[in-house]
C-alpha cells in the first residue's frame, strides 16, 4: 500500500518479549508504509496499549504524546533491583516482615494527587541526547531531575497471593518507580512485577488488536482496523471551510474568523474540512487584533 494512502493509527495490544521499537517495524511491515511512530514507549517485558501511527498519521503525535495513562502493575515488597523490576538483579532484600494488606493499601493511596518523581535509570528518557538505558547498561549512573507528575486515581489489590496496584497518571510517570517509591513510604525495599498498559487516551485494551492478529488478517481487513486521524482528535471541535479560504490556509496564510463564521477564543486547537473532508489542525491566533485561524498541522 502507497505510503499516502495511509493516514491514520492503528490501536495496538503489544504482548511482552517484544521492545517498541520492534513492534512498530512489525505493523509497519504488515501495513506497506514507509512511516510509522508510536505513541510513548512500553518496556521490552511489559504488555498492553501501543497505539502505532501510520503513513501521514505521524504527523498526529504532538496531539497525542500528552494523553493521560492508566496501568496495573504487580508490586513486589521485600527485594529492590538495579532496575526497579523483578528482571534486574536483586540490590537489596529485606529480612522484615511485610505489612499487612491495609497497611499497604492505605501508601499506596496517599501518591493520589500530584508529586516530585526521579525518573528511572533504566527508562528510554534521553539527557544530553542518550538514552538513560544504554548509560544505565554500562554501569553508568547520573543524577536526574525529579519531575511533577500526577497521579489521578490509584488503588491496590490482590490475586492469587500477589499485589497489584491500579494506576490512572499523567504522561511521563514511571510506575516502576511508583513501586519503589511506595516501598520506601512503608520503609521496605519494593520494586514492580509484570506491568500492563490498559490505556492511552481514548485508546484502551478492550478495543485493541494484537501483531498476531493483525498478521493472519487480509489487507483489506488490516485496512479496517485503522482509525482516521479526526477520529482520534474528536475532542477537539469541528469547522467546516469554504474551498476558497482553505486553498489559503493550506498555503499558511490566516484567516479572520469572522470570514469563516466560527467562534472559537484564542488558543483553540480545531478540526478543519473542506467538503467533509479533513485537512489539517487549525489553532485561533491574534494578528492585529483580530482572531484568525491559521493551520498548525496539515494532513494531506
Amino acid at each position: 500500500m502507497a505510503e499516502n494512502e495511509i493516514l491514520g493509527i492503528v490501536n495496538l495490544y503489544k504482548n511482552p518479549g517484544v521492545t517498541s521499537h520492534t513492534a512498530l517495524n512489525n505493523a509497519r511491515r504488515l501495513f506497506d508504509c514507509k512511516k510509522a511512530g508510536h505513541c510513548g514507549t512500553l518496556d521490552p517485558n511489559a504488555r498492553g496499549v501501543l497505539p502505532i501511527m501510520l503513513g501521514n498519521g505521524v504527523k498526529v503525535s504532538e496531539f497525542l504524546t500528552d494523553h493521560d495513562k492508566s496501568y496495573i502493575a504487580e508490586l513486589v515488597l521485600g527485594i529492590k533491583t538495579d532496575t526497579g523490576d523483578v528482571t534486574g538483579n536483586i540490590i537489596e532484600k529485606s529480612s522484615l516482615s511485610l505489612p499487612s494488606f491495609e497497611e499497604v493499601r492505605q501508601a499506596v493511596k496517599s501518591f493520589k494527587g500530584s508529586y516530585l518523581q526521579t525518573p528511572p535509570m533504566y527508562s528510554a528518557l534521553k539527557v544530553g541526547g542518550k538514552k538513560l538505558v544504554d548509560m544505565a547498561r554500562k554501569g553508568i549512573e547520573i543524577e536526574r531531575t525529579p519531575r511533577q507528575v500526577e497521579i489521578y486515581t490509584v488503588d491496590l489489590s490482590e490475586k492469587e497471593g500477589k499485589l497489584f496496584i491500579s494506576v490512572d497518571c499523567s504522561r511521563g510517570t514511571y510506575i516502576r518507580t511508583l513501586c519503589e517509591d511506595i516501598g520506601k513510604k512503608l520503609g521496605i525495599p519494593a520494586c514492580m512485577g509484570e506491568l500492563t498498559r490498559t490505556r492511552v487516551g481514548d485508546f484502551t485494551a478492550e478495543n485493541s488488536i494484537t501483531l498476531e492478529e493483525l498478521a493472519e488478517m487480509s489487507p483489506e481487513e488490516r485496512k479496517s482496523r485503522i482509525i482516521p486521524v479526526d477520529e482520534v482528535l474528536k475532542n477537539f471541535p469541528k469547522a467546516e471551510i469554504p474551498s476558497f479560504f482553505a486553498g489559503l490556509i493550506k498555503n499558511g496564510l490566516a484567516v479572520e474568523t469572522g470570514k469563516l463564521n466560527i467562534n472559537f477564543p484564542e488558543g483553540e486547537l480545531c478540526r478543519l474540512y473542506e467538503k467533509g473532508i479533513f485537512f489539517a489542525v487549525g489553532e485561533i491566533i491574534e494578528v492585529d487584533g483580530k482572531l484568525c485561524l491559521k493551520h498548525k498541522k496539515l494532513f494531506l
